[in-house]
């Protein structure tokens, strides 16, 4: 009873927290620039992504439908500006969504959070059109980076785990390994293959994104107060270095997985 309590509390603390961000978002006008830059990125070479069904899944502060309002938003968070609330580990078994008619499912710095990301991933290939796209952003581990998301972020990295899972559930937001994406993706062959039977994907091509033009935001829980042409300025010289030399700069990664 008391870890129900103490769920559901949590819960209710994540709800209020995220809505504080989405204010906090709002008012940070290079955080949206990158924002603006990342989804740019991820729909690069889809034909009219205007036109196209995309699901977010883990939409919490919402900034990808200021930029695209076709995209339906999702959350484990009741909050009342998403499309639906549900549980993405089910999604499979969500009747409000017809099984093949999505082209793309697309999710960022979301997986790291989810108690079984491959078994979402797994489940979610039934609602995808035949060559319909997951789409995931997620930290990278370069030299860079290594030292921010170890020694300066908030959220745990544990690269040690021997299942690819949390071991810890707590609430949405508060539970997390920041490790979980890259050990799947690029340190554990027999935890990549799990995705093999639903999806084509080559691992060596992912897309670097960005190295420290995020944390020059400020941010989702802070404000820095660069002038907007100089942040501008930054990232674009922060993207030349993180595709030029990801293993060194990069901060964050795109993976783009095709269903069978």
């Amino acid at each position: 009873m008391k870890e129900g309590s103490a769920l559901r509390d949590q819960y209710s603390q994540d709800r209020a927290e995220t809505l504080r961000n989405r204010k906090r978002l709002t008012k940070n006008a290079n955080l949206l620039y990158w924002y603006c830059q990342l989804y740019r990125d991820q729909f690069h070479g889809l034909r009219d992504p205007e036109r196209l069904a995309i699901l977010e899944v883990g939409s919490g502060v919402s900034p990808l439908t200021r930029f695209y309002p076709n995209v339906i938003t999702s959350d484990v968070l009741e909050l009342d500006y998403l499309d639906y609330v549900f549980d993405c580990h089910g999604i499979d078994r969500l009747t409000d969504i017809a099984d093949e008619s999505l082209d793309v499912i697309t999710l960022t710095n979301v997986l790291h959070h989810l108690k079984k990301p491959i078994t979402f991933l797994n489940r979610a290939a039934v609602k995808l059109k035949s060559g319909g796209r997951i789409i995931a952003t997620e930290p990278y581990f370069s030299t860079i980076s290594m030292m921010i998301f170890k020694y300066l972020h908030h959220e745990p990295v544990d690269f040690s785990i021997d299942q690819p899972e949390l071991t810890e559930v707590q609430g949405p937001l508060t539970s997390a390994n920041i490790a979980l994406p890259w050990l799947i993706l690029f340190e554990k062959p027999g935890w990549r293959d799990r995705l093999r039977e639903k999806f084509e994907f080559d691992e060596n091509n992912f897309k670097p994104f960005s190295s420290i033009s995020y944390m020059a935001t400020g941010g989702i829980s802070r404000w820095f107060p660069i002038p907007g042409f100089i942040y501008r300025a930054l990232f674009r010289l922060d993207m030349k270095l993180s595709r030029a030399l990801p293993r060194i700069f990069a901060s964050f990664f795109t993976i783009t997985l095709i269903r069978k």
